[in-house]
This record gives structure tokens, C-alpha cells and sequence, in this order.
């Protein structure tokens, strides 16, 4: 069975919302921890994911976007598509993630399911794959980048970042970030 590695825990509600979710949806624990894991790394937004129970490779944005490995199961689609809207809801409205130590590295973490430094404020843009994740922050010009449980702080000078892009398979801290 596939497991999701993740340096983030579940609360004792997590632990509750996964197995409950999982009943309801008629999938395996294992599956919607991955996808837990997943829309949280996307910032509630956005999902990529890798499990057999659910078509494989797969990615899901919030607004109606789901793809899945298995692509003509439009009943695996519809299902991967209301898991990952309900864990977004609950992602916004329950601690369902164990909060990252007040201090890492000598810098504050912002509260709730974010990684990042609070004294950053909150990113114009978050994503995440594999063990790779960003935070971009327009006021400041900075980028933070969470790799391997490690947080890097970037002064991105006089860029303004406008995209991001991670690659799948290959080198997992892959991503590449375009600007004016």
C-alpha cells in the first residue's frame, strides 16, 4: 500500500475528519491522508497527488479542475474531485494539521496549516509537490521555500514573480518561478 510522506502530523480531528471521509467516500484512509496532505501543501487550493486507489497521478484545483491517472473514470474524477473539496473546507475551518513548532530556525511560524514565517504575512501565491514547497510574498520581494523540512528565505530583488512551475518525477525539488 502507498503511503504519504508527509513532516506535517494530524490532529486528533484530522485523525477523526481522514477516518470519517473515508467511510463516507468508500476509499481507504490511506487515500485521503494523501490528499489531506496534498490540498494542504496547494494552500486549500490545489492538489497534486500520487496513490493507486485514486487513478494514480492525479491534480485538482478548487473552481472544478480534477484530473486522474485512470482519466476515463469519471466516477474515480467525480469522487477525487468531493474529497478534495471537503478536506479544502475543513482545512479553513478546523486545526486538522498539528501546528509547526512556534520556532524553526529561529523564526516564527505563521499559525494555523501555513509553514512559512508569520513575520512575512500571508503569500500572494503557495503551492507545493512531493517535498518541495513555496510562499511567495509580493510586499517584501521574498520567497520561502520549505525543501526536506528545511525553510530558505529569498530576497527576489527586483523580481516579481508571475509563475511557478514544478516539474513531476524527476529531481522532486524541482521548480522553476518566472518573472517580468
Amino acid at each position: 500500500m502507498f503511503n504519504m510522506i508527509s513532516t506535517r502530523q494530524l490532529t486528533p480531528k484530522g485523525e477523526q475528519a481522514v477516518r470519517d471521509l473515508a467511510q463516507r467516500h468508500g476509499v481507504s484512509v490511506d487515500a485521503v491522508r494523501t490528499l489531506l496532505f496534498a490540498v494542504s501543501a496547494g494552500g486549500g487550493t490545489l492538489a497534486q497527488f500520487d496513490h493507486p486507489e485514486l487513478g494514480g497521478s492525479g491534480q485538482w484545483m478548487i473552481g472544478g479542475m480534477t484530473m486522474v491517472g485512470d482519466m476515463f473514470n469519471y466516477g474515480l474524477k467525480a469522487k477525487v474531485s468531493g474529497l478534495c473539496a471537503e478536506i479544502s473546507s475543513l482545512l479553513n475551518s478546523e486545526q486538522l494539521l498539528v501546528p509547526l513548532p512556534v520556532h524553526s530556525m529561529g523564526r516564527s511560524i505563521f499559525p494555523g496549516n501555513a509553514w512559512w514565517p508569520a513575520e512575512r504575512g500571508n503569500p500572494s501565491s503557495t503551492g507545493g509537490q512531493n517535498d518541495a514547497r513555496y510562499a511567495y510574498f509580493p510586499q517584501s520581494l521574498q520567497l520561502a521555500i520549505l525543501y526536506n523540512g528545511k525553510i530558505t528565505l529569498y530576497d527576489t530583488l527586483d523580481h516579481r514573480i508571475g509563475g511557478v512551475q514544478q516539474q513531476q518525477g524527476g529531481y522532486a525539488g524541482s521548480l522553476t518561478f518566472s518573472s517580468q
